[in-house]
């Protein structure tokens, strides 16, 4: 068990060998866990105080002079800089990468105002923008590192609270950006989630096995630009898709894949999120039963979909 965040800070540190690597907070380092960054190269690193806003801008101005920056705060708080994220880094396409912690429900005990259930949707709206969210410390690593190559800016969302490990021994090559991981193979139905809702799916296809109901899961840590050929190819190969994810079922995962499907091949789709409401202040396991994000609400989901089929 670890937290994507822990996977972040590591990947900070990793790309510290590349002097162009810079590093930009807003007063939470030691919860993004760019700290590690900051202790280990302060000449490298921008402390920008609780200005959010100023701190995306000093990033494009860096991103503008040939630096490579990444920039994190809370998941919410990136919010408050959407305007200058839009103008100042995703406008004129300047390589800033913007990394919000504590995203979702799953924060829990922080209550609504702190949990950012449409940062996902909001992001993904802006042009030039890649938007992803790992399920786990390794992945999160190496999405980052592979962000330091990028030309255009990008958002990813990172958690405060552990989940297991998914690729301890995945082979080179297993985790690229804008390319889904197909983490089980079944004909059944598809379960496709991103981030801690990743481990919650694979919960659900061992429920569903032990029914005769064989589910393919895949890992979509890539929400824009998404993976549509593999969307294509669940379709192909279940005829039923499930998305899961602790975000609101607007505009995030679901929303993408429900685009997606409207304008390729449709099939039956269910999707797990948060409906339409904002949180409350409850311990995380809570927060899944009381947002209906658990294993349980994912295999339902599972069989309203099959039931669907044509």
């Amino acid at each position: 068990m670890a937290a994507t965040r822990d996977g972040y800070g590591q990947a900070l540190l990793d790309l510290a060998t590349n002097p162009r690597v810079v590093v930009l907070e807003a007063d939470l380092g030691k919860s993004t866990k760019s700290l590690h960054f900051r202790k280990a190269h302060p000449e490298r690193t921008v402390s920008c105080g609780i200005g959010e806003q100023n701190m995306l801008l000093v990033a494009a101005g860096m991103a503008a002079s040939g630096y490579i920056p990444f920039a994190s705060t809370f998941a919410i708080f990136t919010e408050r800089a959407f305007e200058h994220m839009r103008n100042g880094v995703a406008r004129p396409n300047l390589a800033v990468h913007l990394c919000g912690s504590h995203g979702g429900t799953h924060t829990g005990t922080d209550g609504s105002s702190a949990q950012s259930i449409e940062d996902l949707a909001v992001y993904r709206t802006l042009p030039n923008v890649t938007v992803l969210h790992p399920a786990d410390d390794v992945s999160t690593r190496l999405l980052t590192m592979q962000l330091a190559d990028s030309n255009s800016p990008s958002y990813m969302r990172t958690a405060r609270n552990k989940t297991p490990v998914l690729y301890d021994d995945a082979p080179a090559g297993t985790i690229q950006i804008g390319k889904g991981v197909v983490l089980t193979e079944g004909h059944d139905v598809a379960l496709v989630a991103c981030g801690v809702m990743v481990s919650q799916a694979l919960e659900a296809c061992n429920m569903l096995a032990s029914e005769g109901i064989k589910a393919t899961v895949v890992d979509m840590h890539t929400i824009k630009p998404l993976d549509g050929v593999l969307v294509d190819e669940l379709v192909k190969r279940c005829g039923a898709i499930v998305t899961a994810e602790d975000h609101s079922i607007i505009g995030g995962l679901g929303g993408a894949v429900a685009e997606h499907l409207s304008s390729t091949s449709m099939a039956p789709l269910e999707r797990i999120g948060v409906k339409d409401r904002f949180g409350e202040s409850a311990e995380s396991h809570e927060m899944l039963e009381m947002m209906e994000l658990t294993p349980t609400d994912i295999a339902a989901a599972a069989k309203r979909a099959i039931a669907r089929k044509r």
